[in-house]
């Protein structure tokens, strides 16, 4: 693999590589959750992309053996399937996995040459980093995943220590990591602390009487601090979205559930406490590791070792290069799906169909078959994303910012307000193990968004700069060495935006799907499910479960 100069930085170096998410709840959103967890998958290329692709080479192309042709027709034709999951991102991938445990007759089809989705782990000259989703919090469904996957002895957990930061008044303040925190960290105010501890308790206006924003539940409940310091950059960087405009139902259901069921943010997790100790809880899979801490996790080559563990054990059912046509319900009911492939056109049967591919492209595919659900499908939105990787030597590193000689801490955040373009970094170096050279330090830095649009005109040099430049002003030292740029990656259509009303639009597009009739037919993907990688296999779990109750009942019609 090559590297190529880019202009005006001689020193500095670009892979191009192809295209393809108990304290205060503000407080704990922090602690608990990765920044830019999760890309949609984009049909747009990256700007300048030179075509490389990473295959997943245990999910060969899949030839039919004569017995399961169907002569009649024109094209390649396959017997009946109990389902077809469109889209091999990383929720196609495991909802098919947990399907084929008890209906193994599915089949996975992807319109790009890998599966994985946007998941891109690289690894070249000592460097292993992430363009798509980064991390991912070990929740019980997540591990299950992967150990089911044979992945147990490869996974990495962060730190549950190390520190987040966030960008305020010029200087990167921590964020409290605990409760005992509270009262001394300095990125708020005596009177903003005290103003959120007595709106959490429930001192502070009622609700009013339609969906608020996640700015409008913020500021009402926990004060305009909360959500200037802590909220809008958690937005930005979880999101890349605007909180003025993200649903705070849609986007942070837990919390927002809170003061509808205790009447406040502390009634409610108090309440929730209460019902949770006085119902018996299921045994713990043994085989599970247990976390310490409030930390993120990933595996010894990266993100890509999941997808490709499971397209190891779902093998032929794996179709790659496969780009669906149009789908039809079928007279002896089921669906018939029109394929264009590598060997030519084919026609699949099935009795269900999950479509996790994102909304805009189910939109178009679905439009004959519903109306109203490619309407409501179309209107969701995905603004741009970069992910800049840069390198940096150790001494390039502010000493203020140097704990034992290294550069310790989750990374940071940067409100909008602090005059920076950069939404966020993340110390990739120091979060896992072997992902650079001794004396470097690695920065997955993201930048665009809702609220930044422009980075699509700029090029790869300049979001280059723009990046290096804000670096300059908080982390790295004003003269230090240009840095060496591992990767810059553009994702035209990133994270779904989980806007005002978008839960009242998916469920008008699930409707508009059973009102014609297209029973057996589920949406899936991170614009149902969540956007982080980790709420994506939990919502996988869900799906799979809606799907083998549809197909147990199919059995006996």
């Amino acid at each position: 693999m090559t590297t190529t100069p880019v202009a005006n930085h001689p020193n500095i170096f670009t892979h191009r590589s192809p295209p393809s998410t108990s304290s205060s709840p503000a407080l704990l959103f922090l602690n608990r959750t990765n920044f830019i967890p999760y890309f949609s998958t984009s049909k747009r290329n990256c700007v300048n992309c030179n075509g490389w692709r990473t295959r997943c080479s245990v999910a060969k192309d899949y030839t039919a053996p004569p017995s399961e042709v169907d002569g009649g027709g024109s094209g390649n034709h396959f017997s009946e399937l109990d389902c077809v999951v469109v889209g091999g991102g990383i929720s196609g991938l495991c909802i098919a996995k947990v399907i084929s445990a008890n209906y193994p007759n599915l089949m996975v089809t992807e319109a790009r040459d890998r599966a994985g989705g946007n998941i891109t782990t690289v690894e070249r000259d000592g460097y292993l980093w992430e363009e798509g989703p980064n991390s991912f919090q070990p929740s019980d469904p997540m591990l299950t995943m992967a150990v089911d996957c044979g992945l147990k002895d490869d996974l990495v957990l962060g730190d549950p220590d190390a520190p987040r930061f966030v960008l305020w008044e010029g200087k990167l303040r921590p964020v409290p990591a605990k409760p005992t925190d509270l009262p001394f960290f300095d990125l708020m105010s005596i009177p903003g602390k005290l103003r959120a501890g007595f709106g959490a308790i429930g001192l502070r206006p009622s609700p009013p009487g339609y969906e608020e924003s996640v700015e409008q539940f913020v500021r009402r409940n926990l004060g305009d601090e909360v959500f200037e310091r802590l909220i809008e950059p958690f937005c930005s960087g979880v999101y890349a979205g605007d909180p003025s405009k993200l649903s705070m139902k849609a986007a942070f259901g837990k919390v927002w559930k809170l003061e509808q069921t205790g009447g406040s943010i502390i009634g409610g997790t108090f309440k929730a406490i209460k019902e949770r100790s006085s119902t018996p809880k299921p045994p713990r899979d043994p085989r599970l590791p247990t976390p310490k801490g409030q930390t993120v996790g990933s595996f010894r080559k990266g993100l890509r070792m999941l997808p490709d563990a499971i397209c190891a054990r779902l093998g032929s059912k794996v179709k790659l290069s496969w780009k669906l046509s149009s789908i039809t319900k079928s007279e002896k009911g089921g669906y018939r799906l029109i394929y264009e492939t590598p060997e030519g056109v084919v026609s699949l049967q099935s009795r269900s169909i999950v479509m996790t591919i994102p909304s805009y492209v189910a939109s178009n595919i679905l439009r004959p078959l519903s109306v109203g659900a490619a309407d409501a499908l179309s209107s969701f939105y995905y603004p741009p994303v970069a992910a800049v990787t840069l390198s940096y030597p150790q001494e390039a590193i502010r000493d203020d910012r140097v704990v034992d000689g290294e550069l310790k801490g989750f990374g940071q955040l940067h409100p909008r307000s602090q005059g920076v373009e950069t939404l966020g970094t993340i110390y990739s170096s120091s979060l896992f193990p072997n992902r650079a050279p001794n004396g470097r330090v690695l920065l997955l830095n993201y930048i665009g968004g809702a609220t930044n649009t422009e980075i699509l005109s700029k090029t790869e040099s300049q979001l280059v700069e723009a990046v290096d430049r804000d670096l300059r002003k908080m982390l790295i030292k004003p003269k230090a060495q240009d840095p060496l740029v591992t990767g810059v990656r553009v994702w035209p259509q990133a994270i779904p935006q989980f806007l005002v009303g978008h839960l009242d639009t998916l469920g008008t597009a699930k409707a508009a799907l059973s009102n014609n009739g297209l029973d057996g037919l589920f949406l899936g993907g991170n614009y149902v499910s969540g956007v982080a990688l980790g709420r994506c296999v939990e919502g996988a779990y869900e799906i799979a479960s809606e799907v083998t109750g549809f197909l147990s009942q199919y059995a006996y019609k």
